[in-house]
């Protein structure tokens, strides 16, 4: 960024570039107020960089990855007291752009200033992306970069072809950028940093006798 800027002044037409940003991100602005306008709660899209990005219905595994995670997250964090797990319509609003992650989750802290009403909401402490051939390039390119400069602690970007799981952390609280990712397999258990105690085997996100099993597991230690 400090590059960025340092070009850009060394440039004779620095007003002029200037300018045209400004001009160029004032009618991104008005494009993200008439996409907040116009969507609601029958479409799941986002708006991205300037653009809104409507998205298709998905695959099996897709959904069904998703609804083994968020059926564990959400019965662990109510029983534990520890926040609020959403599922696909949560809309998180960043500073330039606006997502509708898979999967979220936010602390009890953060869950405890939301309305009944509310739409938009903050960068949660966890993100869940699951991939499919139209969503992997932004979900492992701008989705990363933006969740990581605003601060969400940490990222999981699951493959339902490959039944792998990458696990992405903000080492420390001042980073804007994660560190390398754990990648996780079938064979492997995974715990969450943001989460606290939650760890579940891998198999469990795919597998619904493994999801069932795990489910189970935490009544009998609560």
């Amino acid at each position: 960024m400090k590059n960025l800027t340092a070009a850009v002044l060394k440039s004779p037409n620095a007003p002029d570039v200037l300018r045209d940003l400004q001009k160029a991100l004032h009618e991104e602005m008005r494009r993200r107020h008439d996409f907040g306008e116009w969507i609601d709660e029958t479409l799941k899209a986002e708006f991205i960089n300037g653009e809104a990005v409507v998205h298709s219905p998905v695959k099996r595994k897709h959904w069904q990855s998703s609804n083994f995670l968020s059926t564990l997250l959400s019965v662990y964090t109510t029983l534990h007291n520890l926040g609020t797990v959403g599922v696909e319509k949560v809309m998180i609003a960043l500073t330039r752009n606006d997502y509708e992650p898979d999967i979220v989750f936010f602390s009890l802290a953060k869950a405890a200033l939301f309305e009944t009403n509310q739409m938009f909401f903050p960068a949660p402490d966890l993100v869940v992306e699951i991939l499919s051939k139209k969503t992997a390039n932004r979900d492992k390119g701008i989705k990363k970069e933006d969740y990581a400069a605003h601060g969400i602690s940490e990222y999981w970007i699951i493959d339902p072809e490959k039944q792998l799981v990458e696990q992405f952390l903000l080492l420390q609280k001042t980073d804007t950028n994660y560190s390398q990712p754990s990648v996780f397999s079938i064979h492997d258990d995974i715990e969450s940093r943001s989460v606290e105690g939650f760890k579940i085997p891998v198999r469990a996100i795919f597998e619904q006798e493994a999801n069932a099993e795990t489910l189970k597991s935490f009544f009998e230690k609560k």
